[in-house]
């Protein structure tokens, strides 16, 4: 069982949240002296400065990166295997992996292509073949890297942690959900369409907590996250998100706020773990979500 599965190390319990806090103690600096500046600003003026492709790593590289310290962290400090916090079996599925990203990614390809055929108004064309080429190769390699470090920190690292020091499997789902929307407060997205997009970002978080509990494992939750985000950026871009790419379209709508947050969460999310619960048996929903952690 992923969680239970901690109870076979003896690190100290404070050691899975050091990792956690110091990250969202940035991410709270971050947003605090981010108050007052227009962020949307400070990203374009970076952008006019060295280009869009080293804007992209300037600002994913160290989310990159971090993955890697997590593993150290993990590996070295905690002194538990990176499979132990990858998943509960002997070793990583990378089967699921891939058939979460490719299922991902290929929803996110069509309902792209439909929303640009209903409404090719609110897209221009930006593709660009060297500078996309150049971007193509840049996010193959630092996307997964970035999203993999957000499912190591908060679907691995302090779920795990949680369920060790809480015993609840319901505050192990909740509180990384939570802590992970909270994360993007300072997103240029949030000043662009309101707090309401905090309900696409906890929602999503709390999805992947769902997918990481019901399978006892980060394989379904890596692969999705991985397409989200590389698939995201290389189809489309906007003026007013963290990520301005050299994508296939560009976004020039105004966002609404509304039918963008309540489709995934509400509509295609419940969807994809009703697929994912048939493929893979998933069973005793209450007790995986809710119940207690028996680490005895």
């Amino acid at each position: 069982m992923y969680l239970e599965q901690v109870k076979k190390f003896t690190s100290n319990p404070i050691l899975y949240f050091v990792l956690p806090v110091a990250f969202l103690l940035l991410m709270i600096a971050n947003y605090v002296f981010s108050m007052d500046v227009d962020t949307n600003k400070v990203i374009n003026q970076l952008i006019e400065q060295v280009g869009v492709n080293v804007a992209f790593v300037l600002m994913i590289a160290p989310l990159s990166v971090g993955l890697f310290f997590v593993w150290f962290w993990v590996k070295i400090i905690q002194r538990q295997s990176i499979t132990s916090l990858t998943t509960s079996r002997k070793k990583v599925d990378f089967k699921r992996i891939f058939f979460s990203f490719f299922l991902w990614a290929s929803i996110t390809i069509v309902m792209t292509y439909i929303a640009y055929a209903i409404e090719p108004e609110n897209f221009v064309v930006n593709f660009k073949p060297k500078k996309f080429l150049l971007f193509l190769c840049l996010a193959i390699i630092l996307i997964p890297l970035q999203t993999s470090f957000e499912e190591y920190l908060f679907r691995g690292n302090l779920m795990q942690g949680l369920a060790l020091v809480t015993k609840s499997r319901l505050l192990s789902l909740l509180l990384p959900a939570i802590l992970f929307g909270l994360m993007h407060m300072a997103n240029p997205e949030v000043v662009k369409i309101g707090l309401i997009i905090m309900i696409y970002y906890i929602g999503t978080g709390l999805f992947l907590g769902i997918l990481t509990i019901m399978d006892e494992g980060l394989e379904l939750a890596l692969g999705f996250h991985a397409a989200n985000n590389l698939i995201g950026a290389l189809l489309v871009t906007a003026d007013w998100t963290a990520f301005q790419t050299h994508s296939i379209l560009k976004d020039v709508s105004e966002p609404s706020g509304s039918f963008e947050i309540i489709l995934p969460i509400f509509v295609i999310f419940p969807i994809l773990l009703f697929i994912f619960s048939k493929i893979y048996k998933w069973k005793n929903w209450k007790q995986k979500l809710t119940g207690t952690i028996d680490l005895n």
